[in-house]
């Protein structure tokens, strides 16, 4: 493997330090651009790059000189912050991968009831709003989905850069989940409560944080370019979710289909199937594992995590 010289914007959170770590330990030489603001324990085996990725002066000020094999953005929210990247790396980058998500497709899953593939999302049809706010901090999980479009709209329209975007299933983790999700799920089976749900419900596409950075370190070393769809084989429903952690601990899987027109009350919860199809990534080389392969034990780690921490337990 020929050793690269990476930069991550980002990298001190959830994936990403997993896969700061495990560039490391292939040997590459890895820098991180972030804002300073979260502590890491990478100690001396990386550079750290002190900027605001949002803040343009400070952007182009950082890497004027800079050159890289490869970026992997992690912190690519909007089309702001594309059209920054854009501007900051062209020329200087052997390749450029941003961090997308499954998310870019949720107005398409009433309209096509079958896996979503790539080339269902016209990027050149997408309208870039400059003027949105889209760094408010109090619109950002509203504003996720079409900023994370927007944004591969920027980068991959004019192709400035040698872009890829990786479309990332919904991730479930342990202890290093900041959204809470699958806790929220262990919780409500902790507490015999049901799970209110869409009659439909709906199934969706899954990965855990080792089948994630396989495929961003797979992508790393590939040479394609365009957007591609990450997704572990098997797809899940939330109630069938809920029972499998029920199953697991041992408690009844309570559930309560919500009527029509009502808003669902857990993650994951969809009125129509929102699963990705990954054939394009096993076409080009990567195979994923299977949901089965990792979820239970999964399940069962963050159970430990939360009895230890004491995050099961309700507080007033």
């Amino acid at each position: 493997m020929m050793h690269k010289n990476i930069l991550i914007i980002g990298g001190t959170r959830f994936f990403g330090k997993q896969l700061v770590r495990r560039l490391l330990e292939q040997g590459h030489q890895v820098s991180i651009a972030t804002r300073g603001q979260a502590a890491d324990e990478f100690g001396n085996a990386v550079q750290r790059l002190r900027v605001d990725r949002r803040d343009a002066s400070a952007m182009q000020a950082m890497f004027t000189h800079a050159s890289y094999d490869l970026v992997y953005d992690q912190m690519c929210y909007s089309p702001l912050d594309a059209a920054i990247s854009r501007s900051v790396f062209a020329g200087k980058v052997g390749r450029y991968l941003m961090s997308s998500t499954i998310e870019t497709y949720r107005h398409l899953i009433a309209a096509i009831q079958r896996p979503l593939r790539e080339d269902d999302l016209d990027l050149r049809q997408v309208r870039l709003d400059w003027g949105y706010p889209w760094h408010d901090p109090a619109l950002a999980e509203a504003s996720y989905a079409a900023g994370k479009m927007q944004a591969e709209a920027v980068l991959l329209q004019d192709q400035l850069l040698p872009v890829a975007t990786l479309r990332i299933a919904h991730v479930l983790a342990a202890q290093d989940d900041f959204t809470g999700r699958l806790a929220s799920y262990v919780r409500r089976v902790q507490q015999g409560l049901p799970l209110q749900h869409l009659p439909a419900a709906g199934r969706s596409s899954f990965l855990n944080v080792e089948a994630v950075v396989d495929a961003m370190l797979w992508a790393g070393q590939a040479d394609f370019l365009g957007p591609v769809n990450l997704a572990c084989s098997g797809e899940m429903s939330a109630p069938q979710l809920h029972e499998r952690i029920a199953r697991l601990l041992g408690q009844p899987g309570l559930l309560q289909p919500a009527s029509h027109g009502t808003a669902a009350s857990s993650p994951f919860d969809y009125a129509h199937d929102y699963v990705i199809d990954t054939s394009l990534a096993r076409t080009l080389g990567h195979d994923f594992p299977a949901l089965d392969s990792w979820l239970d034990p999964l399940i069962l780690s963050l159970q430990a995590h939360m009895q230890g921490s004491d995050m099961g337990v309700p507080h007033a």
